[in-house]
């Protein structure tokens, strides 16, 4: 799959839920690898901050990005909606400190990214695969987040508050391409209780029963109730029954698990990568939700590229038979056993170190090692199968190398081992030549890697 970004730039007005002052934001196509980034085009400089989990800066009642003292703030629904429509890169401008809340959902930018369209760019999309279980967990709060192995990206979400009008609630999202029908246009939501508070601490100057569910929980004297209307410049109302306030009904009876489902989609945007993998989480918020994403940023951060997933169950794309017909190398010098992935860019093989390969007995008697230079001719070997594979009559061509460079040997390959041989082109095969990296693993481990050019000669 490749990288996708914006076939068009688009813009949105709205006031910001925070300040509550008219802002724009005009979301622009995107370089590959550029990832998400925000530009305030309303300061000198016009500063730009990448949309990564280490530059949360604050996660009150929304995720805050900023770098120096330059923030823009409430930017999970927009994210969501970019992550769900297989957006990799974006640069979106604000001219101000935050994003416009529009109706409090994400409905608007979905809505506008499907009218401009989406653009196909030429490098791979770079999924991180989660393996293994991990989990973040809030003693305090009860808040939990666990991430499973899955083919595919979903979300399972459950809500709990100490409320009679919104006790618990459940939300699931299997499927990436249904977030249109079955999230985006879920609303923020806010406790009555919670309205004077925020207010003194500065925040929610722009919400109103438009861009927000109001939830009354709390039976309240009508004086404190004039007064919050007074503050949030309502007209007097009289509630007389615990409930929804908002004049528009919900759409779903589970309406703010919903919503927080998608400011998990939002916040797990800050990753910089796309994931494969299935989060349930329990109690989400901003602050948990960031927390979870730094763990995971650190994982991407140190991982230089993620070992293939190998199912010996599944079968082969190309078997030892069909590789036979690709390459001309026989025993003792055939050096990989199957094909598991491959396309026009890249490739992976398999080859299954045994006791019995004949090149232990001399490498050595006491203590067999594969050889380095029989590690890079087993990468070379899946290279020729990568670019024979789409030639017709393969077998009238063989490849030669012209030259190996950044070579390096981690971990000692035994026997017993099984080796998963990556190789992916650097560029464009040219003139008959084809660039390649490649990479060995032993497990989750890589053992070699080189870089080398191969020429594609036609057999005489």
């Amino acid at each position: 799959m490749n990288q996708m970004t914006l076939a068009a730039p688009f813009t949105l007005k709205g006031k910001g839920l925070h300040t509550g002052i008219e802002i724009t934001a005009t979301f622009r196509p995107a370089p590959e690898n550029h990832g998400y980034k925000f530009r305030r085009t309303d300061l000198e400089g016009q500063p730009e901050i990448n949309a990564v989990a280490e530059n949360v800066v604050d996660t009150t009642r929304g995720t805050v990005l900023g770098k120096n003292d330059v923030v823009v703030s409430t930017v999970e629904h927009a994210l969501a909606a970019l992550y769900a429509a297989g957006i990799d890169n974006c640069l979106i401008d604000v001219d101000g400190p935050e994003l416009p809340i529009l109706d409090g959902s994400a409905i608007r930018y979905v809505e506008k990214i499907e009218e401009v369209g989406l653009k196909e760019q030429n490098a791979d999309k770079d999924f991180f695969i989660i393996k293994e279980k991990m989990t973040v967990r809030d003693e305090e709060s009860g808040s939990v987040i666990t991430i499973y192995p899955d083919d595919n990206f979903s979300v399972e979400a459950m809500v709990e508050y100490n409320s009679p009008v919104l006790p618990n609630q459940f939300a699931i999202l299997d499927d990436l391409t249904l977030f249109k029908q079955e999230v985006a246009s879920a609303r923020t939501f806010v406790f009555v209780k919670e309205i004077e508070a925020l207010m003194n601490h500065g925040l929610i100057r722009g919400g109103d029963l438009d861009n927000a569910i109001v939830i009354y929980d709390r039976k309240a004297e009508q004086s404190t109730i004039d007064r919050i209307c007074e503050m949030v410049n309502m007209p007097p109302m009289k509630l007389d029954h615990l409930g929804y306030i908002n004049p528009k009904p919900l759409q779903w009876d589970n309406e703010p698990a919903r919503h927080k489902l998608m400011d998990v989609i939002g916040d797990m945007a800050l990753i910089g990568r796309p994931l494969k993998g299935r989060i349930v989480t329990i109690r989400p918020g901003h602050t948990i939700n960031n927390r979870f994403t730094r763990m995971l940023r650190k994982a991407v951060k140190h991982t230089e590229i993620q070992a293939p997933l190998y199912n010996p169950n599944v079968e082969p794309v190309i078997d030892i038979n069909g590789i036979r017909k690709l390459l001309p190398h026989r025993y003792p010098f055939l050096l990989i056993d199957k094909v598991i992935e491959i396309d026009r860019k890249h490739a992976v093989a398999v080859k299954n170190v045994t006791v019995n390969e004949p090149f232990f007995p001399g490498h050595f008697p006491q203590e067999p090692v594969m050889p380095g230079v029989l590690q890079v001719e087993a990468m070379a070997q899946a290279a020729g199968v990568l670019v024979l594979n789409y030639l017709e009559e393969p077998e009238r061509y063989s490849t030669y190398f012209l030259k190996i460079d950044n070579v390096k040997f981690r971990q000692k390959v035994v026997p017993g081992n099984t080796l998963l041989l990556h190789v992916q082109l650097m560029t464009e095969i040219r003139c008959g030549c084809a660039v390649v990296k490649g990479y060995a693993f032993v497990g989750e481990k890589i053992v070699a890697e080189a870089e080398f050019m191969a020429q594609i000669i036609k057999n005489k």
